[in-house]
């Protein structure tokens, strides 16, 4: 009798064979804290339940939330469900071994950097998405769907793409096929600032078709990275001073170090120096791999250029 909200995600995974086996997939553990966004009416909330320790299942509509508690309300199941009403985007996530979820489309791509940044990291997520949304998730260097979701996902995570669901597995059936995707965080996570990371691939993948070279030379890029390194070298000048001053306290040393800006400083051509003496001024965001955007960073940084 519940009318769903197809404007807020909500297509409820009917088919029972395709719950089995995303379940089989995440290969759940009696000791398993799970973490399920979206739940809806239960179908694969109460499976999980008869095979892990705990469910927390985050659902945004009291409605279903309802329909989620009568369902196991006087079942030996029920001690075993924490339920959080809310927006998972807005809350904390609490601690979980792994996620489980057929998740309402729209908050795909912001919930999958949620999960990647949440620490202490779980094991593995399988999630149901959008199959275009899918596919870009796992697309390799050259492909058409290969972009800065495919390469900031990939830089934290292994992502394998599992099993392809029709839209009659639902109900209502969404007006797209789906996909179920395994995300397994690297433990450790790269040394490399993510913000940083995340601000040069932005840049790059405007124009993923262009050259670094020519993709660099917008006018809002070249005012941010200018106010960027002007700050760099204002904080290096002063951090290099009071070192000096207590060097020159203790040892009586007469020298003084600074990082000046000269009069006529172009951050053009400090940009355009490292893109080629780093090798990457004639290539294309598209086709460069996580390996390349570590090189090129480090040039940038290098040459005190920052994009955070």
């Amino acid at each position: 009798g519940i009318l769903f909200n197809t404007g807020a995600g909500q297509h409820i995974l009917k088919n029972p064979l395709v719950v089995n086996s995303i379940i089989d997939k995440a290969a759940l553990r009696r000791t398993d804290v799970i973490l399920e966004v979206g739940p809806g009416t239960g179908n694969l909330t109460v499976k999980m339940l008869e095979k892990v320790k705990k469910v927390i299942a985050c659902e945004i509509d009291p409605r279903l939330v309802g329909e989620l508690q009568k369902r196991v309300q006087g079942t030996c199941l029920a001690n075993k469900l924490e339920i959080k009403v809310g927006d998972i985007l807005k809350t904390d996530l609490p601690f979980f071994d792994a996620c489980v979820a057929n998740l309402p489309y729209q908050i795909s791509s912001p919930f999958v950097f949620k999960l990647l940044l949440h620490r202490p990291f779980f094991r593995c997520a399988i999630l149901m998405f959008q199959r275009e949304f899918a596919l870009r998730l796992v697309a390799k260097p050259g492909s058409k769907l290969y972009c800065r979701l495919s390469i900031n996902t990939q830089l934290l995570a292994r992502v394998d793409h599992l099993m392809k669901v029709g839209k009659n597995n639902f109900r209502p059936p969404p007006k797209v096929e789906s996909s179920v995707v395994r995300i397994e965080p690297k433990n450790p996570p790269p040394p490399i600032n993510f913000q940083e990371w995340d601000g040069l691939v932005r840049i790059a993948f405007v124009r993923k078709n262009k050259t670094l070279s020519a993709a660099f030379k917008s006018s809002a890029v070249e005012q941010l990275l200018d106010h960027n390194y002007r700050i760099h070298c204002s904080l290096h000048n002063t951090v290099s001073s009071f070192l000096i001053y207590y060097i020159l306290f203790l040892c009586t040393v007469t020298y003084i170090l600074t990082s000046e800006i000269p009069e006529n400083f172009k951050i053009a051509d400090k940009i355009q120096k490292v893109l080629k003496d780093t090798g990457y001024s004639d290539k294309r965001a598209r086709s460069m791999d996580i390996d390349d955007f570590i090189r090129l960073l480090h040039g940038f940084n290098s040459e005190g250029i920052h994009f955070s």
